[in-house]
C-alpha cells in the first residue's frame, strides 16, 4: 500500500457538485451524534441515584459504548470500502437514534449498558466511512478545512448534549432526555438517502487506487509510519478529553458545588464557544500551514495540545469558579484546533480504496487505549482519592499527544519528495518538467510509509 501525503498535480481542484448537501448532512448527523454521547455524562447524577450505582460502575457506562463503538468501527471501514458508504451512514445513524430513545426505557443498570452497548455499533457504521467520503467530494487544498466543518459538531454537539440534557433531566427526568436526543437522527437518516456517492479517489487524480486487496493495504499500513506517529498523539489526545468529557459535569456539581442544571449549561457553552473558535481556527490555520510545509497542520496541532496541558491542570487547581472556566475554555481551544488537521493527515497518508478501513482501525486505537479505559480509570482514582485529583492527573497524556503529534509532522514531511512539496507550494511548477523526462510516481506516493 502507498500512501498518499499530497495530490496529484492532475487531481482536480474543484469540489464535486452536491458535495455542499453531503457536507451539511454529515455534519448535522456528527452533531446528533455527540449530542447523544454526552447526554449520559450531564444525566449521571441522577442515574446514579436511581440506580445506586457508584463512580466506578458509572464509568462503565461510557467504557460500555467506546469498547463496542471501536470494536465495531474496522468492520464499518472494512464494509465503507466495498459498499455504498451513503447506505452505511443511514443504517448507522437510524440504529444509534433507536438505541438513545430505548436508553430512556432502562429499568436497570443493566439495560441502560445495553442501550449503550447497541448506541456504539450504530456509530461505527457512520464514523468510519463519513470522512473517506468527504475526502472524495473536495480536493487536497480544502480538505483539512472542510473535515474542520465536519468537526465542528464535537463541541456544538457536545454542548448541547450537555445543554439539552442538563436542562430535560433537571425540569423532567434523564429518560426524557433520551426520549428527545434520539429524535433528530431519524430524521437526519432519511435525509441522508439523497447525498451523493462520490467514486473512491474521485478528488486524487487519475493514478489514485480506487480498489485494493485487504491484506495488500493492512501490510502497507503496518508500514506507515506517519499513520501510527499521528494515531499515537490522538489516542494519548483522546483518552484525556474523554475523561474530562465524561467527568467534568459531575466535577463541578461535586467538587464545586453548582447546580447539575447549571453545571451542564455552563460547561456545555464553553465547550461549544471555544470548540468552534478552535476547529475553525484549526482548519483555516492547518490548510494554511500545509500549503507552506507538508506536516505544518500536524505542528500546530503538536503545539496546540502541549499548550493545552498546563491549561487543563490548572482548571482543577484554581480556587476562584471564574479563572477555572477561563482555564477550561482555553484547554478547550487549543485541544480543539487538532479536529481538522489530526483527521486531514490520516485521510491524506493512505490511498483512497483504504481509507474507509484506516479511519476505522485509528478509531479502533484512539478507542481501546483512549477514551474507553480513561471514564472508568479516572472514576477509580476518585473513588480511591478524589475526583479533584483524578482529573488534575488527566493533563498528562495531552502533553505526551502534543510529542507524539510533532514526531508526526516530521515524519509526515520527510515522507514527500523535495520535488513533490515545491509543486505543492508553486502548482505552476507540475507542468514545467522538460519533454521526455520521467513523469512523477503516481499520486505523489509515500516513500518512507509505503508497502509492497
Amino acid at each position: 500500500m502507498n500512501a498518499q501525503p499530497a495530490a496529484s498535480p492532475a487531481a482536480s481542484a474543484v469540489p464535486a457538485s452536491n458535495a455542499g448537501y453531503a457536507l451539511l448532512i454529515l455534519t448535522l448527523i456528527n452533531l446528533v451524534n455527540y449530542l447523544d454521547r454526552y447526554i449520559v455524562a450531564v444525566a449521571l447524577p441522577d442515574i446514579q441515584k436511581e440506580f445506586g450505582i457508584n463512580d466506578t460502575q458509572s464509568g462503565l457506562l461510557g467504557t460500555m459504548f467506546i469498547v463496542v463503538f471501536m470494536l465495531a468501527s474496522p468492520l464499518g471501514g472494512f464494509l465503507g470500502d466495498r459498499y455504498p458508504r451513503r447506505l452505511l451512514v443511514v443504517g448507522g445513524v437510524v440504529l444509534w437514534s433507536l438505541a438513545t430513545g430505548a436508553s430512556g426505557l432502562a429499568t436497570s443498570f443493566g439495560a441502560l449498558l445495553l442501550a449503550r452497548a447497541v448506541i456504539g455499533i450504530g456509530e461505527a457504521g457512520y464514523g468510519a466511512v463519513a470522512p473517506s467520503i468527504i475526502s472524495d467530494l473536495y480536493p487536497r487544498t480544502q480538505r483539512t478545512r472542510m473535515l474542520a466543518f465536519f468537526y465542528i459538531a464535537i463541541p456544538v454537539g457536545a454542548a448541547a448534549g450537555y445543554g439539552l440534557g442538563g436542562w430535560l433531566t433537571q425540569a423532567y427526568s434523564w429518560h426524557v432526555a433520551f426520549f428527545a436526543g434520539g429524535v433528530p437522527g431519524l430524521i437526519l437518516g432519511a435525509m441522508a438517502f439523497f447525498m451523493p456517492e462520490p467514486q473512491r479517489g474521485a478528488m486524487d487524480g487519475p493514478d489514485a487506487q480506487a480498489k485494493l486487496p485487504f491484506m495488500v493495504g493492512l501490510k502497507g499500513l503496518a508500514r506507515n509510519a506517519a499513520f501510527w506517529a499521528v494515531t499515537a498523539g490522538y489516542t494519548l489526545m483522546t483518552f484525556s478529553i474523554g475523561g474530562l468529557g465524561f467527568w467534568m459535569p459531575t466535577y463541578l456539581v461535586r467538587e464545586r458545588g453548582l447546580a447539575q442544571d447549571s453545571s451542564g449549561f455552563i460547561f456545555g457553552a464553553i465547550t461549544a464557544v471555544a470548540g468552534l473558535l478552535g476547529t475553525v481556527a484549526g482548519g483555516w490555520l492547518g490548510d494554511k500551514l500545509d500549503r507552506k510545509r507538508e506536516g505544518g497542520g500536524l505542528w500546530m496541532s503538536g503545539i496546540g495540545l502541549m499548550l493545552a496541558a498546563p491549561c487543563m491542570y490548572l482548571a482543577v487547581s484554581l480556587k476562584a469558579v471564574g479563572p477555572t472556566f477561563a482555564a477550561i475554555a482555553l484547554a478547550q481551544f487549543l485541544i480543539f484546533l487538532n479536529s481538522g488537521p489530526i483527521n486531514a493527515a490520516i485521510v491524506n497518508c493512505v490511498p483512497p480504496a483504504f481509507r474507509a478501513f484506516a479511519m476505522g482501525l485509528n478509531v479502533l486505537c484512539i478507542h481501546l487505549l483512549g477514551d474507553a479505559i480513561s471514564p472508568t480509570l479516572i472514576g477509580t482514582i476518585a473513588d480511591a482519592s478524589s475526583l479533584h485529583t483524578a482529573i488534575a492527573v488527566n493533563a498528562l497524556p495531552v502533553l505526551l499527544g502534543g510529542f507524539a503529534l510533532l514526531l508526526g509532522a516530521r515524519l509526515f514531511r520527510e515522507a514527500v519528495p523535495s520535488r513533490v512539496r515545491a509543486e505543492r507550494r508553486h502548482p505552476a511548477l507540475a507542468g514545467t518538467r522538460r519533454p521526455g523526462a520521467p513523469s512523477p510516481r503516481p499520486a505523489a506516493r509515500h516513500p518512507r510509509a509505503a508497502g509492497p
